[in-house]
Formats: structure tokens, sequence, C-alpha cells
């Protein structure tokens, strides 16, 4: 795909790997279709977008509730003339540990709220707006791309119960998409990003950054420019679909 001039939906795109994500599709020529919680947040990227020489436009939408993405895909689609990819970017962590324990006694569980929330919106989300991507692409019968966003964890994690099923079930719903929508010329695929220098991770102690880079063979934490020029080349090669490409300096949890 050549991504002049096509629209490109990001879901979480409003800060971190979303904005990177932006970037890097705006210098090659995207326009892109901007979706998070936070219009300040959108409206930074936008400005960034703007300045990288391309366009686009920004939607508040909270992506766990299927009328509100049901009406963002439309509304895509009416104002920006058509649509070509996806990025299921938008995501959530609520850690802890499945059970707890002290002294031989259970003192917590993971509690359904925080096993609810991440459903919502890392699997529910990326289900609801893939599906509405996909049926507006084949409508319009466009061909197009849709990219989840999966993570290293998503083969297990101590402590991230919820969160390691919702990234393996992303990956794993890509590699189905990838079969279902290929009469349509539609692809998917998925990304798993390692330890990435995001706001978040930045904001940590140094001492508790070193830690981490130093169990990474790369010696270092990604950069989310790299997990953006990923999202590009899975984009642009027309014939990669229904895999998962893994950006984490060779760490294997």
């Amino acid at each position: 795909m050549d991504l002049k001039d096509k629209v490109v939906v990001i879901t979480g795109g409003g800060r971190g790997l979303g904005r990177a994500m932006a970037l890097e599709l705006a210098n090659k020529g995207a326009r892109l279709a901007l979706v998070d919680l936070n219009q300040d947040d959108l409206d930074e990227t936008l400005n960034q977008v703007k300045a990288a020489g391309s366009d686009g436009r920004t939607y508040v939408c909270n992506v766990s509730k299927e009328a509100e993405v049901e009406a963002l895909f439309e509304s895509i689609v009416a104002d920006m003339g058509g649509l070509n990819g996806l990025v299921n970017n938008a995501g959530i962590t609520r850690d802890g540990l499945f059970i707890k324990v002290k002294d031989g006694e259970i003192v917590s569980k993971m509690s359904m709220d925080q096993w609810n929330l991440v459903m919502d919106v890392n699997l529910t989300g990326t289900f609801l707006c893939a599906r509405e991507a996909a049926a507006q692409m084949i409508k319009n019968k466009q061909e197009g791309c849709i990219i989840n966003i999966s993570s290293i964890s998503r083969s297990g994690n101590m402590g991230q119960t919820n969160y390691t099923a919702t990234k393996a079930g992303v990956e794993a719903m890509a590699v189905t998409w990838a079969k279902e929508l290929a009469r349509y010329g539609i692809r998917a695929a998925s990304i798993a990003p390692g330890y990435i220098g995001t706001e978040m991770v930045m904001a940590m102690k140094e001492e508790a950054r070193e830690k981490i880079a130093a169990g990474i063979p790369a010696k270092r934490l990604g950069k989310p420019e790299e997990i953006a020029h990923t999202v590009s080349f899975i984009l642009e090669n027309d014939y990669v679909s229904g895999r998962c490409f893994e950006v984490d300096g060779g760490l294997r949890i």
C-alpha cells in the first residue's frame, strides 16, 4: 500500500506509541484519523501531524462501547472519504497478582473490575474497531489493512493475568481476520512490543529503567519510533498478513 493520501485510523492516538505512529505515517503522506478519550492529547498529536506536512481529524470515543464505535467509523468515512488502515493501539493495564498470599493466608484476589476493564478496552475495543473498519472497507470496496498491538506479555507475565489474556487474544484475532478477510483485499497482522521507552516508562526511576534494560539482549529499551516503523512496514507490504512481529530487542518472557 502506498501510504500517500491513504486514510489510517489510530486508536490511542493521543500520545505514546499512538503519537509516534501518527508522526511516522504523516511523514509518508497518510491522512490520520486519531482516536482517544482525551481531546487535549489528540489536539497535540494533530498539531504535530500538521507540522510534519500531513493532515487528519480527531475523534473522542470509548472503544469499548459498540454504539460509539459504529458511529465513529461512519463519521470517519464520511469526513475523510474512505478508510484504508486501522491500528488498534488503545489499551490499558490494571495489574495485580491472580492470588496474593501472605503468611499462608489469601489477602487479595484479582478483582472482576480489574479483569473486566482490561477486557473491555483491550479485547472488546479491538474487536469492535476492527469489525467496523472491515465493514466500511468491504462496503466501500476499498482494500486495506488492520494491525493489532499485542505485547511480549502475551506469552504470560507475572501480575498480568488480565492483560496477557487480552494481548494473546488480539494476536489470535488478527490471524483469524487475515484468513477471513483476504477475499476482500483486507490484510491483518499484529505487533508484540517489548519494553518501549514511552512517557510512562521514562517516568520510572532511572535505576528501575536500567534494571529492565540489563535484562534485554539489546541492552536498551525500544524506541516508540521503532514500533511506528513496524506499523508502516506492515501497511506498505501487501504480502504481509496473519503474522505477529516481535519487536523486543531479543527479549522473551
